[in-house]
């Protein structure tokens, strides 16, 4: 069993490592030649404000008095500026924000997990082609463009990271920090020379990274007054940076100015998956080289926010995020980020025609050297006969005779310079789906390899499941002669595999996805004679019958499947659930335990159709929640003091209060953290010791408890339930008592079942001993009714996952969770404790399979099998699922379902052992007088 379980491990990294060699391998290519517009640009020196978490209805929209919220930059966009959409792309993250900003191109997902602070990847930037830049903000975003500088010409002015606190008095004081740093700045400039000098410069960047607004939208939702006051002092700051630089610069009218947001926010302040409310942010420019407003009759945008904001007389120029930066590069004249794959918004430039069409020609050989070295690349690694080059040849489009002018040239006709303009555009698209074209060229048959090894993994474990733990098939030994010709057959079929991969300089990653299928499915070809004796006996029982449960099982996963996208499912399955000891007439045998399965497990399917947790903080039900854990400790003491349990001494009492404490602690603590951080007092240190120390001791406190059945999972249940208090902020601190409660009556039903198939006698569940399982010297053999335990088993994991909301979005989680332990912001420690938050529930159920296979008198390892068999076929499924076309929501969707379903059955692996030790192990602190059953 261990060598099986650390095969099954490997084989799962490799299947859950590859789709991120799939789908989320860095699309930067290096040895581009930079690219900049042989004329002279409008404006010497560019200010980028990027109000972080911003979202565009928050800015643009009116108040309830009909008063715009940010007055400066809707007179801005009303009188002297362009105004528009910037439309972000998944993960809606500040990192993957920025750089799409400040680079131009869109970095891969894999890349947030790879560091904040720091560039897992060189790439060229905005700031790096600039002269000078001088940026001021957070030390979460500012480092990582100052380190990818080619020279020392970059500059960064950073608050601590402890002023980004969600539990702060006013988060814009972020920002106010920000604003009278600038203006210090420029004040000190004065008196010296050098610094006034390179000020005075041409091809100057500064940057003010404005978090006050996201910290705030955190702390207190986007629809909070906290969150539009903010708005309001970024307005201010705005109208006092661009007054102070007027007078700096003497009016010059050389300065340009820019105004948008990394991401948006959702109305539950969280932000990171494809919703409107986190891609749609404000764009607005002003100053040397923007274009006036537009006037316009009429307009149409689907998403009819013009009427709602009053602007729909002024012609709104809606852009993708990485349109940005070759905008900035334009404006100052400096080259287009080497990496950028954006496209020159032309409308937002008011310059002359001749201007634009080399801007725009610049932009289209920019992306056009991308193309041709990642063309290159793919074309020297693949061998000549195997290598598809793309749809269109490119250079076909130099051939037209407008392409033949000379750069600088200036145009004789306005027909010549707008066929120049389209003939670009159309190049900009075709280049960019070069690209694509080849980041893409290996995903076919890397996902043919990986499906392979999935069908023959899975494969494999039937067939071991079959030959282990079923009557259904002889034992058979095929001959020396036999293996060793299939074992050279195989080896051979991978030489010639790993000899083709060598050839064409393949990354060692492929050789392991590549090669994986040889050994899988020469273990599967290797159990032959299973294969034949499990044919034979399914031939030999009736077809309807066969047919029959063929469509339960596929339609039991289906429904699994369809509860990653409707979480309603998992009610529907819930109520069928409840229905089963009628269908199965097991309610003829025990009435009282089915009427409560009925009950809890028709409370349990309220929860998914519960909004997501976090949109609506209620504290209240976090603390009923507390006093009716502290009720059912109380009872269940009650219960065991009353009937002078012999296996029960003070000892066990002991432990018993001290977690009731700790639930006691838990509620108070929730409660009074609540109260402090919305009277802006901060996270009391109290609060934060016990809340470590809850989170400590509930790991180690169950293990001081008896390992009989019921008290030992009771004991599991009020450790876990004290930390679970603590990142509660709603109705979700009771699902681990409603599920907990079905998993106790669960395991009563499947003893119950056991004894309705007449598979084993009926044992006393409060003397059972997880201890002891280990020493039953013979486990019975697998039943069909043993599928149904592992389905359910399943079951109930999807739904501890999504009970509460859909965690395959990043947006569903509340940093308000975490409040109890940590406000300063660490997205590596908050997204630890929420992550923790998951698996509470999680461990609840494993904790109760493992009492079912200790009283259902089965293997650990059989049932065990089943369930890996169960989520393999449901990660095979998502796999075919995974699409890389439709909307950015679709794609991220479809890959987050597969990497959480992939790291379920990982989990699950891991959980396995986990549970065993939850059970089975006690620490014995004090030397005491043994009891035995």
């Amino acid at each position: 069993m261990p060598v099986f379980i650390v095969a099954g491990l490997l084989v799962h990294c490799v299947f859950l490592a590859s789709i991120f060699d799939i789908y989320f391998t860095s699309p930067l290519v290096h040895g581009m030649t930079p690219q900049q517009t042989p004329l002279p640009p409008p404006a010497k020196r560019l200010v980028l404000f990027v109000a972080d978490g911003l979202r565009a209805d928050s800015l643009y929209e009116l108040d309830s008095n009909g008063t715009p919220r940010a007055p400066f930059l809707r007179s801005i966009l009303e009188n002297i500026g362009s105004w528009g959409i910037s439309h972000t792309r998944v993960p809606t993250e500040s990192r993957p924000g920025h750089v799409a900003l400040i680079a131009g191109f869109y970095e891969d997902v894999s890349a947030v997990a790879k560091g904040w602070k720091e560039n897992p990847v060189e790439f060229d930037s905005l700031f790096n082609e600039s002269k000078y830049t001088w940026s001021w903000g957070s030390p979460d975003i500012l480092p990582m463009f100052a380190k990818g500088a080619s020279r020392d010409h970059v500059y960064t002015f950073c608050y601590t990271a402890e002023s980004e606190d969600f539990g702060a008095q006013d988060a814009a004081k972020l920002d106010t920090w920000v604003f009278d740093h600038v203006k210090s700045f420029f004040n000190s400039s004065r008196s010296n020379q050098t610094l006034y000098s390179a000020l005075n410069e041409e091809k100057v960047v500064l940057f003010l990274h404005l978090l006050g607004i996201d910290t705030n939208g955190h702390a207190h939702r986007p629809n909070s007054r906290e969150y539009k006051e903010n708005i309001r002092k970024v307005d201010e700051g705005v109208k006092e940076m661009a007054s102070m630089l007027d007078n700096f610069y003497g009016n010059d009218g050389k300065t340009a100015f820019i105004l948008t947001s990394d991401h948006g926010m959702t109305d539950w302040g969280s932000h990171g998956a494809g919703h409107p409310s986190e891609t749609l942010t404000p764009l607005v420019a002003w100053g040397a080289g923007v274009n006036y407003p537009q006037r316009v009759a009429s307009q149409f945008f689907e998403d009819n926010f013009l009427e709602e904001w009053k602007l729909e007389n002024l012609k709104r120029l809606d852009v993708n995020q990485a349109d940005v930066a070759p905008l900035m590069a334009s404006l100052i004249g400096v080259p287009f980020p080497l990496n950028s794959v954006g496209t020159l918004p032309l409308e937002y430039l008011n310059n002359s025609a001749h201007f634009k069409a080399e801007s725009i020609f610049t932009n289209a050989v920019q992306i056009l050297e991308q193309f041709k070295v990642k063309m290159t690349q793919k074309e020297e690694t693949t061998l000549s006969f195997l290598f598809t080059p793309f749809k269109i040849s490119i250079s076909d489009f130099f051939q037209v005779p407008v392409f033949f002018l000379r750069r600088g040239q200036k145009f004789v006709t306005a027909s010549l310079l707008t066929e120049k303009v389209s003939l670009c555009k159309t190049l900009i698209n075709l280049a960019l789906e070069g690209l694509s074209y080849y980041h893409t060229y290996d995903r076919l048959f890397l996902g043919l390899s990986i499906a392979m090894s999935f069908v023959g993994w899975t494969a494999y474990v039937i067939l071991v499941i079959i030959k282990t733990h079923t009557n259904l098939t002889k034992t058979v030994q095929s001959s020396d002669k036999e293996s060793t010709v299939l074992l050279y057959g195989f080896a051979f079929v991978g030489m010639i595999i790993a000899f083709f991969l060598l050839i064409q300089t393949c990354p060692w990653t492929y050789y392991i996805y590549c090669l994986l299928p040889v050994p899988v499915w020469y273990a599967v070809v290797k159990e032959l004679h299973v294969i034949q004796d499990l044919a034979a006996n399914l031939l030999s029982l009736p077809i309807g019958q066969s047919m029959g449960f063929l469509l339960v099982c596929v339609l039991g996963v289906e429904i699994l499947v369809f509860s990653f996208f409707y979480r309603s499912t998992l009610t529907v399955g819930l109520l069928v659930f409840a229905g089963w000891p009628v269908i199965t007439q097991l309610w003829v045998q025990a009435k009282t335990t089915v009427l409560i399965w009925i009950l809890l497990c028709v409370l349990l399917a309220i929860f998914p159709l519960m909004p997501v947790v976090g949109r609506e903080p209620n504290i209240p039900l976090v603390i009923a929640a507390g006093l009716l854990t502290l009720l059912i400790s109380c009872s269940y003491l009650a219960f065991f003091r009353k009937s002078k349990n012999r296996y029960v001494n003070n000892e066990d009492l002991k432990v018993q209060f001290y977690q009731m404490l700790s639930i006691a602690l838990s509620t108070y603590v929730v409660s009074s953290t609540h109260n402090s951080l919305q009277n802006k007092q901060g996270l009391p240190v109290f609060n934060q010791i016990i809340s470590w120390t809850t989170l400590v001791s509930s790991s180690v406190l169950p293990l001081l408890s008896p390992t009989f059945l019921f008290q030992r999972l009771f004991s599991i249940l009020l450790s876990l339930m004290s930390t679970y208090l603590l990142l509660s902020t709603g109705y979700e601190a009771l699902f681990p008592l409603v599920l907990s409660g079905l998993m106790f009556v669960w395991i009563n039903m499947e003893q119950e079942a056991l004894q309705h198939y007449s598979l084993s006698l009926k044992p006393k569940l409060a003397v059972l001993n997880f201890s002891y399982a280990t020493d039953i010297t013979h486990f019975r053999q697998l039943h069909l009714d043993d599928i149904r335990r592992s389905f359910f088993f399943v079951f109930f994991i999807v739904t501890a996952f999504f009970g509460t909301g859909n965690i395959a979005s990043v947006n569903s989680f509340d940093p308000a969770s975490v409040y109890c332990f940590l406000t300063v912001f660490s997205p590596f420690m908050m997204g630890a404790l929420l992550m923790l938050k998951v698996v509470i529930p999680f461990v609840l159920v494993s904790c109760a399979f493992e009492a079912v296979q200790v009283t259902t008198q089965l293997s650990s390892k059989s049932l065990f099998l089943i369930v890996l068999v169960i989520s393999d076929v449901m990660a095979l499924h998502f796999f075919f699922l995974v699409k890389d076309y439709g909307s950015w929501l679709d794609i991220g969707t479809s890959i987050s379902h597969y990497v959480l379903v992939m790291s379920l059955t990982i989990f699950m692996m891991l959980m396995n052992g986990l549970a065993q030790l939850l059970t089975t192990k006690r620490l014995e602190l004090s030397r005491r007088t043994k009891h035995h059953s």
